[in-house]
Order: structure tokens, then C-alpha cells, then sequence
């Protein structure tokens, strides 16, 4: 791939923080941005040069977006993958569909996973009640009953802790196509962000460990615990073994656990990720510039540290609150997402560097 110049446009799919971000990256760059996205709320308008308001499914708001472009990218996997077929056929859009296709649906992200020899939790796919019913006897409690499609955070999943929670469990996710997951022990939660560009080149950035609270990550550390250590180099290799299978040009984010055998691969996002937001100041390179630098066939930048110690905090709606007592604090950076407040919103986050 020719590297895009300076004054190129990129195109962006999705209008939240991750959007906002890559646009801020990309203006750094150079580079002009410009976002489409169906929200009223759209806060990657607020950074970007240009915003669309327009469903995603016009083919005319879609010839007229392509047409303004250079290189298209999207900001999450919750989009339809039609438009994104429909504009990879007039305009370099990265990633790619297939990367997309994969992340939407659990069952085959589980499927090409263990294809690669990844490890993951016991799992079945579930379109009836009866299918649930049979699975829970194979697979037994406690499991983790998650929706095929959609969902983040925590939704669209209900625990099982014996066989009588299958029928609430049903109803409670709407009695959709969905997968039961063996419940996994694990010591730790990881994920693996890595870069990928055109020419095959890829980096990642060391593992932070990821702590969630209500289905939503609410802190990243690093460096991370020596648990996470040992098992770091095989969950690096499972993610750039996924990466280069799908010809993924972009970042490309792993999460997994610490098993007591190995990384158990949990799911992937074929995009940047919450739980690298710490590296925009606390990486030499940032996940979003890398991810610029890649679609745009830039040579990619160096993952190492900046920081001894460094620490994420996410701002769950009202959390955003204490801004002035964050600015206060000397190695602390603070982003704001431009949000109205919402509770269990992620209205910003704060990296914390230790020198």
C-alpha cells in the first residue's frame, strides 16, 4: 500500500469516544477526518473536520461519504456489516469485512479461534430453548449465557448457576441465537493490543491487566502481575496468528484470562480498545495513531512503556464529577468525552503515570 500523504481523508464510521479519539490522532498526523454516524450525540463530531448525520444504510449518504475518502475505518464492531461490504467495493476500507463478520458473531469467533489452536472455555450455539436445555447438560453450571450478535459491557449476558435459571435466562436475553460458555477460574484478565499494517508488519503493546466492575472495565494497570506475565508471549502469538489469517490492517484487540493451563481466549474487537486507552500517554505510540499509521501504510510506531507504573481509570457516569480533583493531581491526564451524564456511562478516563 502507497502511504496516504499528509491531507488525505479517513474516513470514520461511528460517532462515540473511540471515533473522538482517532480523529484527534489523525489530526496530529495530518490528516483530515470525517465521521459519519446516525446519533444526535455524536462526540467524534466535536474533533473531527467533518460530521454526517445519516443512516448508515443510504447507498446515496455512502457513494457521497466514499467519494470524500481515502481510506475508511470504523470505530465499533456493532455495525451492520452490508454498508461496510458495499463501501470496501469503492474505497479502501480498514479493516477489513472479514475482521468485522467474525468479532459480530460469537459462535464463529469461537470457531476460527479454535481453528488457530486457541484456547477458549467450553461453549455451544443456541437457537431454542431446547438447544439451551441440551447444552447445560453437556456443559454444566455455572455458564455464561451470551446473545450471537451485539452487546458490550456486560450486556446481553446472564449467568446460570444451575440448570433451573435456563428458561429466566432465556427470556432475560430475549430468547435470541446465542452461545453457553463453561465458566472459566481464572486469576486475571488480559488483553493483547496489537497493530497491524498492509505490508504484514505488526506491534503490540505490553498487557495490561483489566479490571472489570458491573460487566465494565474499570481500571487497567501495568506493568501487569506476574501471572499475566508468564502467559503474555502465547496470547501475543494467538493474536498476531489471528491477525494475519484475517489480513487485518488496523489494531486488533485480544481479551483473555489467566487460566490455570494457559491464556483462555475470550473474544476479540477488531478495532481500538478501552483498555488501551493508557497508552496515549502512557505508550511511546498511542493505540489510535497506530491505528491511523496503519491504514494509512505509515510505518508503525514503537509500544514501549513511558512510565514505570502505569494506571487507567474509567469514568462511569457520575465519576466524571471529580475533573477538577483529577487536574489537580501532578502525573495525572484526564480526557472528557464531551457526554451528557448517564448513569453507567463512560463519560472519560484518567492515566495515572508513576515515574
Amino acid at each position: 500500500m502507497k502511504p496516504l500523504p499528509p491531507g488525505s481523508t479517513i474516513g470514520i464510521l461511528g460517532g462515540g469516544q473511540l471515533g473522538r479519539m482517532l480523529a484527534i490522532a489523525a489530526a496530529q498526523l495530518g490528516y483530515n477526518t470525517r465521521v459519519l454516524a446516525p446519533d444526535e450525540e455524536a462526540v467524534a463530531a466535536q474533533t473531527a473536520a467533518s460530521f454526517t448525520r445519516a443512516d448508515y444504510h443510504s447507498r446515496i449518504v455512502l457513494d457521497e461519504f466514499a467519494s470524500a475518502a481515502d481510506v475508511v475505518t470504523y470505530e465499533f464492531e456493532n455495525i451492520d456489516i452490508e454498508p461496510v461490504d458495499y463501501l470496501s467495493g469503492k474505497v479502501p476500507v480498514h479493516p477489513g469485512p472479514t475482521s468485522l463478520a467474525i468479532a459480530q458473531d460469537r459462535a464463529d469467533e469461537k470457531s476460527f479461534v479454535n481453528a488457530l489452536g486457541g484456547r477458549t472455555a467450553a461453549w455451544a450455539k443456541v437457537t431454542t430453548l431446547e438447544e439451551l436445555q441440551a447444552a447445560i447438560a453437556a456443559i454444566g453450571t455455572p455458564a455464561i449465557l451470551k446473545t450471537l450478535r451485539l452487546g458490550y459491557d456486560g450486556k446481553g449476558q446472564v449467568r446460570l448457576h444451575s440448570a433451573n435459571d435456563v428458561e429466566p435466562a432465556w427470556a432475560a436475553i430475549g430468547a435470541r441465537p446465542a452461545i453457553l460458555e463453561a465458566f472459566v477460574p481464572f486469576s486475571h484478565e488480559f488483553s493483547i493490543i496489537l497493530a497491524r499494517g498492509s505490508d504484514g508488519a505488526m506491534v503490540s503493546y505490553p498487557p495490561p491487566w483489566n479490571e472489570h466492575k458491573d460487566g465494565i472495565l474499570a481500571r487497567s494497570t501495568l506493568p501487569a502481575p506476574a501471572e499475566i506475565a508468564q502467559q503474555w508471549g502465547e496470547a501475543a502469538t494467538l493474536t498476531g496468528r489471528i491477525a494475519e489469517t484475517l489480513g487485518h490492517v488496523g489494531v486488533l484487540t485480544c481479551e483473555y484470562f489467566v487460566g490455570a493451563d494457559g491464556p483462555v481466549f475470550n473474544e476479540m474487537a477488531p478495532r481500538v480498545h478501552n483498555s488501551g486507552h493508557w497508552t496515549i500517554e502512557g505508550a511511546v505510540t498511542s493505540q489510535f495513531e497506530n491505528h491511523i499509521r496503519a491504514i494509512c501504510g505509515l510505518p508503525l510506531g514503537d509500544t514501549g512503556l513511558t512510565a514505570t507504573r502505569v494506571e487507567m481509570l474509567n469514568l462511569i457516569g457520575k465519576d466524571a464529577d471529580g475533573w477538577a480533583s483529577y487536574l489537580a493531581e501532578r502525573d495525572a491526564h484526564l480526557h472528557l468525552y464531551g457526554k451528557s451524564v448517564r448513569a453507567g456511562r463512560k463519560m472519560g478516563h484518567v492515566t495515572r503515570l508513576m515515574r
